[in-house]
């Protein structure tokens, strides 16, 4: 009988050589950090690591969450808040930064420790929500008649169990403004039994549109069991989009970007950002410049057909909107 989601997830590798093992790897063939990994901790599920290849140091999978010395080095311009995510805070777990939506962080916790993340020196501790804030943070977007949208977000909101899930969406389907939730998730890719008969019915029952943004990085993340996971959340009547990051080593290629869109597509998902690398401490050496990132997306739309082609974004702090490049 194949473990649950939640007991996938409490065994995650989260030790070096457990690893090394299971990739048949051993220490000298990687630019492994314990260092880094003392930092930000590794984790990674069992049904993420059996899509990175065996005895490929340079697996593209594996690149993005195994840390490495590199994590240690300073950038210019890289800092702990790139974003501007702390300027924004309204109040605990609230945050308001553009016009007509907010984003709720439910949770600092990940099934998976992105090496890239954006978020990898939040403060999440000091942002938790008990159950009053949770109460005040719902007051306030029922307050506030110009919020359209909420966003789930986190750490990954997927990680709250079934039942939190349905309490958060019954109280948003109360707020007769409010049009749509979304909720930014990696879980039904790294961790794709998440998407359980119990959350298809919470989805299914909302009286709000609901959109998954998925994050997918590499058309190899995209196996049998995630495209059968993105079905079902089409079968519960959910938009299903996917914003990637733009990774040196990763995906900084016409064909891989193009291999990504074709195989998002045909498991019914839709390319949507391509996200320029967020400038957070420890992730310098995953940047890829403006001048190249503009020069792929315009092969990549060479290649594709226009609803094939994420749009290339870079989030600047205290800025309106994402902008375009």
């Amino acid at each position: 009988m194949t473990p649950n989601w939640q007991t996938q997830l409490a065994n995650a590798f989260t030790e070096l050589e457990t690893l090394y093992d299971y990739l048949q790897l051993s220490p000298k063939d990687l630019n492994f950090s314990t260092t880094a990994a003392q930092q930000f901790p590794l984790r990674v599920p069992l049904a993420f690591a059996s899509r990175i290849e065996k005895r490929n140091p340079n697996d593209p999978l594996l690149r993005q969450i195994l840390p490495i010395d590199d994590e240690l080095k300073s950038y210019s311009g890289f800092n702990n808040d790139p974003v501007g995510d702390l300027n924004a805070v309204k109040q605990t777990g609230l945050l308001h930064k553009y016009h007509g939506r907010v984003l709720l962080i439910n949770t600092g916790a990940c099934a998976v420790h992105c090496r890239y993340c954006f978020r990898r020196n939040f403060p999440y501790a000091d942002l938790q929500l008990n159950k009053q804030q949770e109460n005040d943070v719902i007051q306030a977007i029922q307050n506030d008649t110009s919020i359209e949208e909420v966003i789930l977000s986190g750490g990954d909101p997927l990680i709250l169990n079934d039942a939190r899930m349905a309490k958060w969406f019954e109280a948003l389907g109360e707020i007769k403004t409010l049009k749509r939730i979304r909720i930014h998730t990696r879980l039904p890719i790294v961790l794709p039994s998440r998407v359980t008969d119990e959350l298809l019915t919470i989805l299914k029952k909302s009286s709000k549109k609901i959109i998954v943004v998925l994050h997918c990085n590499h058309a190899n993340e995209i196996d049998v069991d995630v495209a059968q996971a993105c079905q079902r959340l089409k079968s519960a009547n959910v938009t299903l989009l996917n914003q990637s990051v733009l990774l040196q080593g990763v995906n900084d290629d016409a064909v891989t970007l193009c291999d990504l869109s074709e195989r998002l597509f045909e498991v019914g998902v839709l390319p949507y950002y391509l996200h320029f690398l967020d400038k957070a401490n420890g992730t310098g050496h995953f940047q890829v410049s403006e001048k190249d990132a503009v020069a792929l997306l315009i092969e990549v739309q060479n290649r594709l057909p226009g609803y094939l082609v994420p749009k290339l974004v870079i989030e600047r702090a205290g800025e309106l909107a994402k902008r375009y490049l």
